[in-house]
Protein backbone atom coordinates (compact mmCIF):
# COMPACT_ATOMS: atom_id res chain seq x y z
CA UNK A 1 0.00 0.00 0.00
CA UNK A 2 0.92 3.54 -0.39
CA UNK A 3 1.43 5.64 2.75
CA UNK A 4 3.14 8.50 3.67
CA UNK A 5 6.19 7.98 5.84
CA UNK A 6 9.07 9.10 8.29
CA UNK A 7 12.40 7.36 9.36
CA UNK A 8 13.17 9.67 12.41
CA UNK A 9 11.77 12.65 14.17
CA UNK A 10 12.39 15.89 12.64
CA UNK A 11 10.90 18.32 9.77
CA UNK A 12 8.80 18.20 6.89
CA UNK A 13 12.21 17.48 4.97
CA UNK A 14 11.39 13.68 7.04
CA UNK A 15 8.64 13.08 4.71
CA UNK A 16 8.80 10.10 2.16
CA UNK A 17 6.27 8.38 -0.05
CA UNK A 18 6.57 4.61 0.43
CA UNK A 19 5.45 1.00 -0.35
CA UNK A 20 4.21 -0.71 2.33
CA UNK A 21 2.55 -4.35 2.94
CA UNK A 22 -1.08 -3.82 3.78
CA UNK A 23 -1.55 -4.24 7.69
CA UNK A 24 -2.81 -7.48 9.13
CA UNK A 25 -6.62 -7.06 11.19
CA UNK A 26 -6.18 -8.87 14.78
CA UNK A 27 -9.40 -10.29 17.14
CA UNK A 28 -11.66 -6.61 17.87
CA UNK A 29 -10.48 -5.17 15.23
CA UNK A 30 -11.33 -3.65 11.39
CA UNK A 31 -9.14 -2.93 8.27
CA UNK A 32 -10.24 0.23 6.71
CA UNK A 33 -9.75 1.20 2.98
CA UNK A 34 -9.32 5.07 3.91
CA UNK A 35 -10.77 7.51 1.54
CA UNK A 36 -10.25 10.67 3.70
CA UNK A 37 -7.72 11.24 6.29
CA UNK A 38 -7.04 14.85 8.27
CA UNK A 39 -3.92 16.68 9.82
CA UNK A 40 -4.30 18.03 13.14
CA UNK A 41 -1.28 20.16 14.53
CA UNK A 42 -0.35 17.10 16.93
CA UNK A 43 0.72 15.50 13.76
CA UNK A 44 3.50 17.77 13.26
CA UNK A 45 4.26 18.05 16.85
CA UNK A 46 4.43 14.43 16.74
CA UNK A 47 6.91 14.22 13.82
CA UNK A 48 9.25 16.69 15.47
CA UNK A 49 9.85 14.47 18.75
CA UNK A 50 7.64 17.36 20.56
CA UNK A 51 5.48 14.47 22.04
CA UNK A 52 8.22 11.47 22.44
CA UNK A 53 8.27 11.73 26.17
CA UNK A 54 4.91 10.50 26.53
CA UNK A 55 4.64 7.89 23.43
CA UNK A 56 7.19 5.70 22.40
CA UNK A 57 7.68 5.39 18.11
CA UNK A 58 8.49 2.57 15.97
CA UNK A 59 10.02 3.50 12.77
CA UNK A 60 9.07 4.17 10.02
CA UNK A 61 5.95 5.87 11.18
CA UNK A 62 3.04 6.47 9.42
CA UNK A 63 1.40 9.98 10.47
CA UNK A 64 -2.34 10.62 11.07
CA UNK A 65 -4.79 9.98 13.44
CA UNK A 66 -8.27 10.69 11.88
CA UNK A 67 -9.85 8.52 8.98
CA UNK A 68 -12.56 8.11 7.05
CA UNK A 69 -13.17 5.36 4.87
CA UNK A 70 -15.10 1.69 4.40
CA UNK A 71 -14.35 -1.32 6.47
CA UNK A 72 -12.07 -3.45 4.17
CA UNK A 73 -12.07 -6.13 6.45
CA UNK A 74 -12.94 -7.70 10.52
CA UNK A 75 -10.94 -9.06 12.54
CA UNK A 76 -12.15 -12.12 14.82
CA UNK A 77 -15.09 -11.23 16.43
CA UNK A 78 -16.33 -7.97 15.55
CA UNK A 79 -19.98 -8.80 14.95
CA UNK A 80 -20.95 -4.57 14.94
CA UNK A 81 -19.47 -4.17 11.68
CA UNK A 82 -18.95 -5.71 8.02
CA UNK A 83 -17.38 -5.06 5.06
CA UNK A 84 -18.17 -2.38 3.23
CA UNK A 85 -19.19 -0.29 5.57
CA UNK A 86 -18.55 3.45 5.79
CA UNK A 87 -16.88 4.50 9.12
CA UNK A 88 -14.49 7.00 10.73
CA UNK A 89 -12.32 7.04 13.93
CA UNK A 90 -9.89 8.58 15.80
CA UNK A 91 -7.38 6.63 15.10
CA UNK A 92 -4.83 7.19 18.14
CA UNK A 93 -2.96 4.31 19.06
CA UNK A 94 -0.24 3.63 22.15
CA UNK A 95 2.61 3.56 19.79
CA UNK A 96 3.31 6.14 17.03
CA UNK A 97 3.94 4.08 13.98
CA UNK A 98 0.67 3.26 12.00
CA UNK A 99 -0.87 6.23 11.49
CA UNK A 100 -3.99 7.12 9.04
CA UNK A 101 -1.65 8.68 6.11
CA UNK A 102 -2.17 5.42 4.05
CA UNK A 103 -4.08 3.78 2.02
CA UNK A 104 -5.23 0.91 5.25
CA UNK A 105 -4.90 1.22 8.52
CA UNK A 106 -6.01 -0.57 11.27
CA UNK A 107 -8.53 0.38 14.02
CA UNK A 108 -10.07 -1.50 17.15
CA UNK A 109 -13.39 -1.68 16.95
CA UNK A 110 -14.70 0.35 19.78
CA UNK A 111 -12.78 3.20 18.36
CA UNK A 112 -14.72 3.25 15.28
CA UNK A 113 -18.43 5.16 14.38
CA UNK A 114 -20.37 4.16 11.57
CA UNK A 115 -20.70 7.37 9.06
CA UNK A 116 -24.20 8.39 8.08
CA UNK A 117 -25.28 8.77 4.73
CA UNK A 118 -25.78 12.62 5.17
CA UNK A 119 -22.39 13.23 5.94
CA UNK A 120 -19.11 13.59 2.98
CA UNK A 121 -16.18 11.57 3.75
CA UNK A 122 -14.05 14.99 3.94
CA UNK A 123 -16.36 15.95 6.66
CA UNK A 124 -16.84 12.38 8.65
CA UNK A 125 -12.28 12.61 9.07
CA UNK A 126 -12.25 16.19 10.05
CA UNK A 127 -14.48 15.52 12.76
CA UNK A 128 -12.75 12.85 15.30
CA UNK A 129 -9.56 14.29 17.27
CA UNK A 130 -11.72 18.22 16.77
CA UNK A 131 -15.13 16.64 17.85
CA UNK A 132 -13.89 14.80 20.91
CA UNK A 133 -11.64 16.67 22.24
CA UNK A 134 -14.12 19.71 22.12
CA UNK A 135 -16.82 17.28 23.81
CA UNK A 136 -14.41 15.75 26.00
CA UNK A 137 -13.15 19.68 27.47
CA UNK A 138 -17.03 20.72 28.09
CA UNK A 139 -17.90 17.41 29.40
CA UNK A 140 -15.07 18.15 31.91
CA UNK A 141 -15.52 21.98 32.43
CA UNK A 142 -19.55 20.59 33.09
CA UNK A 143 -21.11 23.55 30.87
CA UNK A 144 -24.40 23.77 31.50
CA UNK A 145 -27.16 26.20 30.31
CA UNK A 146 -26.30 29.38 32.30
CA UNK A 147 -23.06 29.31 32.38
CA UNK A 148 -20.73 31.84 30.73
CA UNK A 149 -17.99 30.31 29.32
CA UNK A 150 -14.92 31.85 27.61
CA UNK A 151 -13.24 29.88 25.09
CA UNK A 152 -9.64 30.63 23.58
CA UNK A 153 -8.58 30.29 20.09
CA UNK A 154 -12.95 29.91 19.29
CA UNK A 155 -12.24 29.76 15.72
CA UNK A 156 -10.03 26.82 15.48
CA UNK A 157 -10.61 23.32 15.13
CA UNK A 158 -11.44 22.33 18.36
CA UNK A 159 -12.73 25.92 19.34
CA UNK A 160 -15.38 26.13 16.53
CA UNK A 161 -16.84 22.79 17.79
CA UNK A 162 -16.85 23.41 21.36
CA UNK A 163 -18.75 26.61 20.65
CA UNK A 164 -21.15 24.90 18.98
CA UNK A 165 -21.94 22.61 21.73
CA UNK A 166 -21.56 24.86 24.43
CA UNK A 167 -24.38 27.20 22.63
CA UNK A 168 -26.83 24.32 22.09
CA UNK A 169 -26.41 23.43 25.49
CA UNK A 170 -27.52 27.17 26.51
CA UNK A 171 -24.23 28.89 28.18
CA UNK A 172 -23.24 32.39 27.18
CA UNK A 173 -19.71 31.32 25.13
CA UNK A 174 -17.58 34.23 24.87
CA UNK A 175 -14.22 33.54 22.09
CA UNK A 176 -11.04 34.86 21.53
CA UNK A 177 -10.16 34.82 18.11
CA UNK A 178 -8.46 37.22 15.04
CA UNK A 179 -10.88 40.09 13.83
CA UNK A 180 -10.83 38.06 10.57
CA UNK A 181 -13.04 35.25 12.34
CA UNK A 182 -15.43 37.29 14.42
CA UNK A 183 -17.75 36.81 11.61
CA UNK A 184 -17.15 33.16 11.62
CA UNK A 185 -18.05 33.20 15.38
CA UNK A 186 -20.87 36.15 15.45
CA UNK A 187 -22.67 33.45 12.83
CA UNK A 188 -22.84 30.68 15.69
CA UNK A 189 -23.80 32.54 18.61
CA UNK A 190 -20.36 33.56 20.06
CA UNK A 191 -19.45 36.88 21.12
CA UNK A 192 -16.00 37.03 19.65
CA UNK A 193 -12.88 39.08 21.29
CA UNK A 194 -9.57 40.16 19.72
CA UNK A 195 -7.04 38.27 21.74
CA UNK A 196 -3.53 39.94 21.76
CA UNK A 197 -2.45 42.53 23.96
CA UNK A 198 -5.67 44.11 25.81
CA UNK A 199 -7.12 41.03 25.96
CA UNK A 200 -7.72 40.85 29.76
CA UNK A 201 -9.74 44.52 29.21
CA UNK A 202 -11.55 43.54 26.20
CA UNK A 203 -12.72 40.53 28.66
CA UNK A 204 -13.99 42.55 31.31
CA UNK A 205 -15.71 44.65 28.86
CA UNK A 206 -17.96 41.70 27.79
CA UNK A 207 -17.85 39.90 31.04
CA UNK A 208 -17.50 42.71 33.89
CA UNK A 209 -18.75 39.74 36.25
CA UNK A 210 -15.92 36.97 34.91
CA UNK A 211 -16.73 33.87 33.25
CA UNK A 212 -17.64 30.34 35.31
CA UNK A 213 -15.35 28.44 32.74
CA UNK A 214 -12.34 28.22 30.85
CA UNK A 215 -11.20 26.52 27.99
CA UNK A 216 -7.55 26.51 27.15
CA UNK A 217 -6.76 25.40 23.36
CA UNK A 218 -4.15 27.32 22.84
CA UNK A 219 -2.01 27.88 25.74
CA UNK A 220 0.09 30.44 27.09
CA UNK A 221 -3.39 32.54 28.10
CA UNK A 222 -2.94 31.29 31.70
CA UNK A 223 -2.86 34.72 33.42
CA UNK A 224 -5.62 36.09 32.05
CA UNK A 225 -7.66 32.92 32.58
CA UNK A 226 -7.37 32.60 36.18
CA UNK A 227 -7.55 36.85 36.44
CA UNK A 228 -11.17 36.56 34.72
CA UNK A 229 -12.31 33.13 36.39
CA UNK A 230 -15.18 33.93 39.24
CA UNK A 231 -14.19 31.89 42.37
CA UNK A 232 -15.27 28.45 42.17
CA UNK A 233 -15.15 28.71 38.76
CA UNK A 234 -13.48 25.99 36.49
CA UNK A 235 -10.64 25.64 34.61
CA UNK A 236 -9.58 23.17 31.39
CA UNK A 237 -6.81 23.08 28.64
CA UNK A 238 -5.55 20.84 26.04
CA UNK A 239 -2.67 22.24 26.04
CA UNK A 240 -1.24 23.87 29.55
CA UNK A 241 -0.49 21.14 32.25
CA UNK A 242 0.12 23.75 34.44
CA UNK A 243 -3.48 24.39 34.78
CA UNK A 244 -3.76 21.28 37.26
CA UNK A 245 -1.51 23.44 39.62
CA UNK A 246 -4.51 25.63 40.15
CA UNK A 247 -6.85 23.58 40.36
CA UNK A 248 -7.77 22.87 36.42
CA UNK A 249 -7.71 20.21 33.87
CA UNK A 250 -5.53 18.89 31.21
CA UNK A 251 -7.33 17.06 29.26
CA UNK A 252 -6.12 14.65 26.48
CA UNK A 253 -8.53 13.01 24.74
CA UNK A 254 -9.25 9.28 24.45
CA UNK A 255 -10.22 7.43 21.45
CA UNK A 256 -14.25 6.64 21.82
CA UNK A 257 -16.74 5.50 18.83
CA UNK A 258 -19.37 5.74 20.69
CA UNK A 259 -19.21 9.61 21.44
CA UNK A 260 -17.84 9.98 17.75
CA UNK A 261 -20.95 8.57 16.57
CA UNK A 262 -22.84 10.62 18.20
CA UNK A 263 -21.45 13.51 17.05
CA UNK A 264 -21.67 12.37 13.28
CA UNK A 265 -25.31 11.95 14.29
CA UNK A 266 -25.34 15.82 15.35
CA UNK A 267 -23.52 16.45 11.80
CA UNK A 268 -26.28 14.69 9.71
CA UNK A 269 -29.09 17.04 11.44
CA UNK A 270 -27.31 20.04 10.86
CA UNK A 271 -26.89 21.28 14.30
CA UNK A 272 -22.65 20.91 14.25
CA UNK A 273 -21.16 22.29 11.04
CA UNK A 274 -17.19 21.23 10.48
CA UNK A 275 -16.03 23.31 7.87
CA UNK A 276 -12.94 22.53 5.66
CA UNK A 277 -10.67 24.85 4.72
CA UNK A 278 -8.70 22.49 1.53
CA UNK A 279 -7.86 18.91 0.38
CA UNK A 280 -3.86 18.10 -0.26
CA UNK A 281 -3.33 14.78 -1.96
CA UNK A 282 -1.52 12.21 0.13
CA UNK A 283 1.96 13.05 -1.83
CA UNK A 284 1.21 17.00 -0.24
CA UNK A 285 1.36 16.51 3.27
CA UNK A 286 4.62 18.04 3.74
CA UNK A 287 2.71 21.29 2.12
CA UNK A 288 -0.84 20.58 4.15
CA UNK A 289 1.61 20.18 7.39
CA UNK A 290 2.88 23.36 6.26
CA UNK A 291 -0.47 24.86 5.99
CA UNK A 292 -1.23 23.80 9.63
CA UNK A 293 2.00 24.71 10.92
CA UNK A 294 1.16 28.45 9.43
CA UNK A 295 -2.24 28.63 11.46
CA UNK A 296 -3.58 30.26 8.30
CA UNK A 297 -6.20 27.50 7.51
CA UNK A 298 -9.62 28.32 8.24
CA UNK A 299 -11.05 25.19 8.83
CA UNK A 300 -9.96 21.86 8.69
CA UNK A 301 -7.21 20.62 6.30
CA UNK A 302 -8.13 17.10 4.33
CA UNK A 303 -5.76 14.55 3.02
CA UNK A 304 -7.34 12.49 -0.02
CA UNK A 305 -6.45 9.43 -0.11
CA UNK A 306 -8.31 6.73 -2.39
CA UNK A 307 -11.84 7.53 -4.37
Amino acid sequence: MRAMTYDRYGDDDELRMADLPVPKVGPGEVRIRVTRAAVNPVDWKVMSGGLDALMDASFPVIPGWDVAGVVDAVGPDTPELAEGDRVASYARKQIVSAGTFAEYVTVMADDVAAVPDEVGDDVAAALPLTGLTALRVLETLAVTKGDTLLVHAASGGVGYLASQLAVAAGATVLGTASPANHDRLTAIGVTPVAYGEGLHERLTQVAPDGVDAVADLVGGVLDVSLDVLREGGRLASVADPTVEEHGGRWVWVRPDGERLAQLLQEVAAGRLAVEIDRSFALEQVADAFALSRSGSANGKIVIAVTD
